[in-house]
């Protein structure tokens, strides 16, 4: 069997030759023509309320607030009635077309509170009726009701749409009037299209504007949101890698003493048995490769220029330096304990200590010339912190600091890693407070003890 491919090529200046780009922004423009004017034009889209959050509407309540959420609707059928009494003041009275001129211009006007694009197609049609009744002294091709209708519904469909629908209803309304003005102007005693092209032109620029500052304003609303949850959210991993290279020298300590103490428990009993020192021999193995894990562990969190301190990591005992540190920094700061010192484990005498010279920092850096008091109760259960600061004395000489909040997610980490509980807050007197709970078991305790 022989299979046959046939292959169908193209002509030149057939359907498949490629477009020009003026053929394509052509095409382009009608679709978005159609889309915006044509496609759903008489939809229902009910005009939303407004708001009332506004600097002034804010502070209205009850009915007065309900009702102020309508001022749109209300502006709208205002602006509708202005342009019927104009309607009715250009007529002649008696006329009957004076009532229809009236009617014409005004339900345009009321039709963008429900079907906006289907509205201004209405006005188009309004407007050319209600030139056909006037006569030969009115101005051509609006009537001065209907101009004033026009803009209106220009306006307000323009406020309700984006800003390529009123661009759209420009060019159509510029048409409309020079076409009518160069069909029928003849007749005509004056003519207002050029006014009409002109003020609409003016009056949609501005409603653009008003559209592009909202979107810019909305966007950059949006990326700083983006930006203020990157920050937190890289403010918290580092943090938490501090947390964890500081702890390591804590955690490295008691593995080798683990291994140091399984290694040498087999001599200190005459004539182990076997499986005593195979039981020894397996502890320090694991307290050895727990040891090389960990290490490697800090590898990866540990940053390119971090150098691994040459000190112990600090406690509560070492509480007098650190407030004799800020002391010379300029803050008037004190000490208070209460109930029986006792040694606690490393975990927790480095995060209090952490969490204290925190507060203190940002008493310095919130609250300059402030006194800060520090509070540490030994508890049955546990360690209470207590950190309070008074009002700074020269408030309107503070200035923000770029590194505001990071601390309190610090504390709130290492609260957060003993199980503890912890309150920030500003106090009734204009100062800061910072209180922590951090639990220990009996047990710990005890053996600390012991």
């Amino acid at each position: 069997m022989t299979e046959t491919t046939h292959t169908q090529t193209t002509p030149p200046g057939a359907a498949g030759r490629p477009r020009s780009p003026e053929f394509r922004l052509a095409v382009d423009a009608l679709r978005g023509l159609r889309q915006d004017l044509f496609h759903g034009a008489f939809a229902y889209r009910p005009m939303p309320r407004a708001a009332v959050d506004g600097p002034l509407t804010r502070h209205l309540t009850g009915r007065a607030r309900q009702y102020a959420s309508w001022t749109p609707h209300a502006l709208v059928v205002a602006g509708g009635a202005v342009a019927m009494l104009v309607t009715a003041a250009s007529f002649q009275e008696g006329r009957a077309t004076q009532l229809v001129a009236a009617v014409l211009v005004l339900i345009p006007v009321l039709l963008t509170l429900a079907r906006p694009v289907g509205a201004f197609w209405l006005s188009l049609a309004a407007t050319a009726v209600t030139a056909a009744v006037g006569d030969s002294w009115d101005t051509w091709p609006w009537l001065p009701g209907s101009f004033v209708s026009h803009l209106l519904v220009l306006t307000v469909v323009a406020i309700r749409t984006r800003p390529r629908t009123a661009a759209w209803m420009w060019l159509l309304t510029a048409l409309y009037g020079i076409w009518s003005v160069t069909v029928f102007g003849g007749d005509h005693y004056d003519t207002d299209a050029a006014p009409m092209i002109i003020l609409s032109a003016l009056i949609l620029l501005a409603v653009t504007v008003r559209h592009t500052r909202r979107e810019a304003r909305q966007e950059v609303t949006a990326q700083q949101t983006v930006t203020e949850h990157e920050r937190s959210r890289r403010t918290l991993l580092e943090e938490r890698t501090t947390i964890a290279r500081e702890l390591h020298d804590v955690v490295a300590h008691h593995m080798s003493v683990v291994a140091i103490q399984a290694e040498a428990a087999p001599y200190r009993v005459e004539n182990p048995p076997p499986e005593l020192e195979k039981a020894f021999a397996t502890i320090r193995e694991n307290a050895v490769a727990a040891l090389t894990e960990l290490r490697r562990v800090l590898g990866v969190v540990r940053a390119e220029d971090y150098e691994a301190p040459d000190a112990p990591q600090p406690t509560l005992a070492d509480l007098d330096g650190l407030l004799a540190n800020v002391r010379e920094a300029g803050l008037e700061a004190e000490k208070a304990v209460t109930g029986a010192v006792r040694e606690l484990p490393q975990g927790v005498e480095l995060s209090a200590y952490r969490i204290v010279q925190e507060a203190l920092s940002n008493t310095l850096r919130h609250a300059p010339g402030a006194g800060a008091r520090v509070e540490i109760g030994y508890v049955l259960g546990g360690l209470g912190l207590r950190v309070v600061n008074g009002p700074p004395p020269a408030p309107h000489l503070v200035k923000a600091s770029p590194g505001a909040g990071h601390g309190i997610t610090g504390m709130r980490e290492r609260v957060s890693m003993l199980n503890g509980e912890m309150t920030a807050a500003p106090t009734a007197e204009g100062g800061y407070e910072v209180t922590v709970f951090l639990p220990v078991p009996a047990a710990t305790v005890t053996e600390d003890e012991a």
